[in-house]
């Protein structure tokens, strides 16, 4: 197929990479970011709509709501490209009141869209095992779903265009609390004399083993803080989870407690850093690392 793919950065770079690998055309659009390789194996547009008229499914992998209406809507963006029988997939996370109004312009030009953001960061997006969480009509996502499976395993089409953003809000909230409670229970292990690194090994043979735990926990140890998931992005996705809940008149007390210990990050720094840096601004509160860096 002719794929277009607009975001080419830590997530999106293997994602195109995947389906080129498949044997699918990707068409890109021109930045000087571009490296020799990519423009040796990816078709080099001009710009959004040239990818758009050229492509016959568009995917965008960007960082912020913003990005995405620009992109789409934008001068020489996807819409100006669009024509009947082409798919949209917004794989970027963004806001679900937003994703509803996008989707409802793209499908007014004919065309159809999906909402499909990812949880997995950079290994999972490198290794092809994302967790894809899908919103829009069912036709469309099985048309596109050949194409989530070169990108990633536990893929799910949860409802309507919106469904699949409210999802992954929903999977940034456990993900930050998450964090920030292993990076809690670290701090105070360490703090109190015992030995970090086998304290997580100890609590990953109980309930409290994580994934995070698992990772995150030892990147705390470590110190290995180079990002696979940038803490301003995650901080972006609170920003989205607490507008949401707003919204809807919801409450959501330790995603706003969390959110505030990553903005403690960016102020001092940090935004750049794996999210699991978050332990970073519980170490500054007790005075005290996990781990000497």
């Amino acid at each position: 197929m002719k794929i277009g793919f607009i975001g080419l950065g830590i997530m999106g770079k293997p994602m195109a990479g995947h389906l080129r690998d498949a044997g699918h055309e990707i068409i890109v659009p021109e930045r000087k970011s571009l490296g020799a390789d990519q423009r040796a194996t990816f078709t080099v547009v001009a710009d959004a709509r040239a990818v758009a008229a050229a492509a016959e499914i568009i995917i965008l992998m960007v960082p912020d709501t913003p990005d995405v209406e620009a992109v789409l809507f934008g001068p020489a963006g996807v819409a100006e490209g669009l024509a009947k029988g082409k798919l949209v997939i917004d794989m970027s996370s963004i806001s679900p009141t937003a994703t509803k109004e996008f989707a409802a312009k793209v499908n007014a030009l004919g065309a159809d869209y999906l909402d499909a953001p990812v949880s997995g960061g950079e290994v999972g997006a490198k290794q092809a095992t994302l967790t894809i969480m899908v919103g829009g009509e069912e036709a469309a996502f099985a048309r596109a779903r050949p194409l989530f499976e070169l990108m990633g395993k536990n893929i799910t089409l949860v409802g309507p265009n919106g469904a699949g953003q409210t999802t992954k809000v929903a999977n940034q909230i456990i993900v930050a609390l998450t964090i920030e409670a292993v990076g809690e229970a670290l701090v105070f292990a360490s703090k109190a004399g015992a030995d970090p690194a086998k304290v997580r090994q100890a609590l990953m043979g109980g309930l409290a083993t994580s994934r995070i735990l698992e990772l995150h926990g030892e990147r705390m140890i470590k110190r290995t803080f180079n990002p696979g998931f940038r803490i301003l992005l995650h901080q972006k996705d609170l920003n989205l989870a607490l507008q949401s809940a707003k919204e809807l008149g919801v409450a959501l007390p330790n995603t706003a407690s969390t959110q505030q210990l990553f903005s403690a990050c960016v102020a001092a720094g940090h935004g750049g850093l794996d999210h699991s840096g978050l332990v970073k601004a519980l170490e500054t509160l007790a005075v005290h690392p996990v781990m000497a860096d």
